[in-house]
């Protein structure tokens, strides 16, 4: 199955920070590297994101005296999870996974680059309003439909998605592209609210077979 030109493939953060070995791992992290290389096979039009903050980032935990990871705080926009400092710019960390293997990639977008806003999408960033100009690309190059695959379900995988959805595009979840960090119950809340936004929920074989709606 090959997907066409209105199809692009979103694949979101496979870098090495959130490997099983990285500063934030994602448990099981690293298995959908060969996964994603599958599926990119399949499509004419891939979009890879990397997480990209400056050293001393607002979201880091470090920036905020006795603060640990994973305890929440207030910034400007709102509350904030606090993460352990990772995909700092221009370190080992923040490269790609050296196994990921998508050459005919067209985009690397690189988000939450600006000091004191996070990014989890790919297309809004985290106060709601800075904007990636992801959407305005896809809508140029006549993508209709956004495949979203990579790192971590519950948090930048479910933010594109649901911002893809609101940006007016179809949306699918590869599940087993995706890997999650389940943060308090974030998993099953993530998986909540994209069904209620309308993005449909795939395997990689449902999707390599040209059925990614197909029942479950």
């Amino acid at each position: 199955m090959t997907y066409g030109a209105q199809d692009c493939l979103l694949v979101i953060d496979v870098q090495n920070d959130f490997m099983p070995d990285g500063a934030l791992a994602v448990p099981r992290g690293d298995e959908v590297v060969p996964v994603i290389n599958r599926l990119a096979q399949a499509f004419g039009h891939v979009v890879m994101t990397q997480d990209w903050h400056p050293a001393g980032h607002a979201s880091f935990a470090t920036s905020h005296a006795g603060r640990a990871p994973f305890q929440t705080t207030t910034l400007a926009y709102g509350e904030q999870v606090l993460w352990p400092d990772h995909c700092v710019q221009e370190t080992p960390g923040a490269a790609l996974h050296a196994d990921l293997c998508i050459p005919h990639a067209r985009l690397v977008l690189r988000k939450g680059h600006h000091a004191n806003v996070d990014s989890y999408s790919a297309f809004l960033e985290a106060d709601r309003t800075t904007r990636t100009g992801l959407a305005g690309y896809l809508r140029e190059h006549g993508v209709t439909r956004v495949f979203c695959a990579g790192l971590a379900t519950d948090y930048c995988v479910a933010w594109s998605a649901l911002d893809a959805r609101a940006a007016g595009f179809e949306v699918v979840v590869i599940e087993d592209a995706c890997r999650a960090i389940d943060l308090n119950g974030s998993l099953e809340q993530a998986w909540a609210d994209m069904t209620a936004a309308g993005v449909v929920r795939a395997t990689a074989a449902q999707v390599l077979e040209g059925h990614p709606a197909a029942p479950r």
